[in-house]
């Protein structure tokens, strides 16, 4: 049986190199930091996490977008908790590739966690969303 690394290896060995296309926007912090709103990013591979990867490379806005640890996505608020949640489109991805609390990652106007996660495919033309809101309280 072939390990994780080896089956990446394998995909990685067969698959040509790819470049991709996609705009990129960015909200309240991320915006701040980068210094523009909207602009088209090029990168080599065709998924979220190989996009994600070199850009976080190019622009220091990782820490500001996904979690290291559980804690770090998380927050507590005053909606009630469920122990089991109504339906069935409730899906997280693992810890380490999780958005920061109030941060979010989306393709295409949709949370990356209810496509396919850091392994979401791009597409030329789509549209990757970076948000972290300014938040003020009292």
């Amino acid at each position: 049986m072939q390990t994780k690394a080896e089956l990446e290896a394998e995909k990685t060995e067969q698959t040509p190199d790819v470049e991709t296309t996609v705009t990129v926007r960015c909200t309240g912090h991320v915006r701040t930091e980068i210094g523009v709103g909207r602009f088209d990013y090029t990168f080599e591979g065709d998924t979220l996490r190989e996009f994600l990867a070199e850009f976080f490379e190019e622009y220091d806005v990782k820490d500001m977008l996904i979690a290291e640890t559980e804690e770090e996505a998380m927050t507590e608020g005053w909606a009630p908790e469920f122990g089991e949640l109504p339906g069935e489109n409730y899906n997280k991805n693992p810890e380490g590739e999780q958005s920061r609390r109030f941060a979010r990652v989306l393709v295409n106007g949709t949370f990356n966690e209810h496509i396919d996660g850091l392994d979401t495919e791009l597409g030329d033309e789509d549209r990757v969303t970076l948000i972290y809101p300014f938040i003020y309280c009292c």
